[in-house]
């Protein structure tokens, strides 16, 4: 334990102390929180064999996670590289090409795990929002986090779509106006 973040400043990887609630802290605690999200809907596939190149794709993402609040934390360092972004676009075409086209909205939810995926894919969006107000205020070269987390999110998606497949938890799709009939 440091005790160096009691009256809420914090510190950076080139040795700066800067308030917990900076852009700069928001987005890099998001994608702390986005990881751990990951991880967990992770820890709830974990017994299913089909289910391994999922898990494989989640800890490089969660890697590629480290990596990039790493770069966050040192100003002016590069926020991943458009390699990053290939693979996780792979990755995507691959799953996805596996399912049926969509014709519809999908509500979230399903088994435990289809929801973990849909709560990582919502915690990956906020994170976007949160690197781009950083941004806003601080560019830093290599903006291939942004789109990193883009795609990422949708990566999420077409995994919770593959995992409600593998479980047989399905898709429930949203009916416009059906709260009113």
């Amino acid at each position: 334990m440091t005790r160096t973040g009691d009256a809420g400043k914090t510190g950076l990887s080139d040795g700066s102390r800067v308030d917990k609630d900076t852009p700069r802290m928001e987005a890099i605690g998001t994608i702390d929180e986005l990881n751990s999200q990951i991880g967990f809907a992770r820890s709830l596939i974990a017994g299913s064999e089909d289910m391994e190149d999922i898990r494989n794709m989640l800890v490089l993402a969660q890697h590629d996670l480290f990596d990039l609040g790493g770069a966050l934390s040192l100003p002016g360092a590069d926020l991943l590289t458009k390699a990053h972004i290939d693979r996780i676009e792979a990755s995507a075409e691959r799953l996805n090409a596996k399912l049926p086209a969509l014709k519809e909205f999908i509500l979230p939810g399903g088994s435990p795990a289809v929801g973990a995926f849909h709560v990582a894919r919502t915690t990956c969006r906020r994170a976007e929002r949160r690197l781009l107000s950083q941004l806003d205020c601080d560019p830093q070269p290599g903006a291939f986090g942004l789109a990193y987390l883009n795609r990422l999110s949708d990566l999420l998606f077409i995994m919770a779509r593959t995992v409600g497949a593998s479980d047989g938890s399905g898709e429930q799709y949203w009916e416009a106006g059906k709260s009113l009939a």
